[in-house]
């Protein structure tokens, strides 16, 4: 899950970066560029490893606790490793926050799973460091959805519109009230970090002009 280049920050005053967004927006692809400009240690999410996703996304029962079960405890003993292998002396970039496991919980859980999910949620997030600049990716549920089509995991095959739709007014309402960092809310319907450099190259003049609070970045299409 870490991927670790040569640690020089090229004089970017963040060390710790989260990139955040829906499924499909792009996140691990910016993460990538962002590592491979800043030399940093990439964080990954493990999604791959989760054998409840595919399930989940099919409708079966209980799934959803299992899924996210196995989120939470896979960010968290990633979180931890970071620490105790002290790589927050590093530049570091995430393609996610720990939060999230609360957000898509919220979203996928009854009461009664969400009342354990909670409580061991709080007890799991107390201590984990903080990023110290959060960058939200955004785009369009057509967008999203012709991405992960588009991408064609076996397991995302069956993720239904009306669910992607969902998930990102969650995002944006938990965004829209937060405050724990400076925020680059980044709307990406007409940037392609994977194969034009230079949209990655105007994302990091922004993200070095952030100062704090939020601030919004539309890039004008090419």
């Amino acid at each position: 899950p870490f991927r670790t280049l040569r640690m020089a920050s090229r004089g970017m005053k963040f060390r710790y970066i989260a990139v955040e967004g829906v499924i499909g927006v792009g996140k691990t692809t910016l993460v990538d560029a962002l590592a491979s400009r800043l030399d940093a240690t990439q964080v990954l999410e493990e999604w791959e490893d989760n054998p409840f996703l595919k399930p989940f996304y099919d409708g079966k029962a209980h799934a959803a606790f299992q899924t996210e079960l196995f989120f939470l405890l896979s960010r968290y003993r990633q979180q931890r490793e970071l620490v105790q292998r002290k790589l927050f002396a590093d530049t570091l970039v995430a393609d996610y926050v720990f939060e999230k496991s609360r957000l898509f919980a919220y979203l996928n859980l009854d009461d009664t799973d969400l009342l354990i999910f909670d409580k061991l949620f709080a007890a799991l997030a107390e201590g984990l460091p903080k990023p110290d600049v959060v960058i939200y990716l955004q785009a369009p549920t057509d967008v999203l959805m012709k991405r992960i089509h588009g991408r064609g995991r076996p397991e995302e095959r069956s993720i239904a519109r009306d669910y992607i739709a969902e998930l990102g007014q969650a995002y944006n309402h938990y965004y829209f009230h937060y405050d724990a960092t400076p925020l680059l809310v980044v709307n990406t319907e007409a940037v392609d970090f994977s194969r034009r450099p230079e949209d990655v190259d105007d994302l990091l003049k922004q993200l070095r002009s952030l100062s704090g609070g939020t601030q919004h970045y539309t890039p004008r299409p090419r």
